[in-house]
């Protein structure tokens, strides 16, 4: 289907989107046992959690072009 706009979406992909926004989405498995101990292992490092905190923080307060 041609569409007259260049730049418009098709119906067709409008709808498989909403579509695809309506569906239940859930994880393929749970985590075997070995998968949640590995998790209990892991230490984050204080750095990038901060690195982290920064961005949403940033992202929290855009102003501007950016601004949702």
């Amino acid at each position: 289907m041609q569409n007259k706009e260049p730049d418009a979406t098709a119906p067709e992909t409008v709808e498989a989107d909403e579509d695809d926004a309506r569906a239940s989405h859930q994880a393929d498995r749970m985590p075997t046992p070995e998968e949640e101990a590995a998790v209990e292992k892991n230490t984050l490092d204080p750095e990038v959690a901060k690195s982290y905190e920064d961005a949403i923080e940033r992202g929290a307060n855009v102003k501007g072009e950016g601004e949702i």
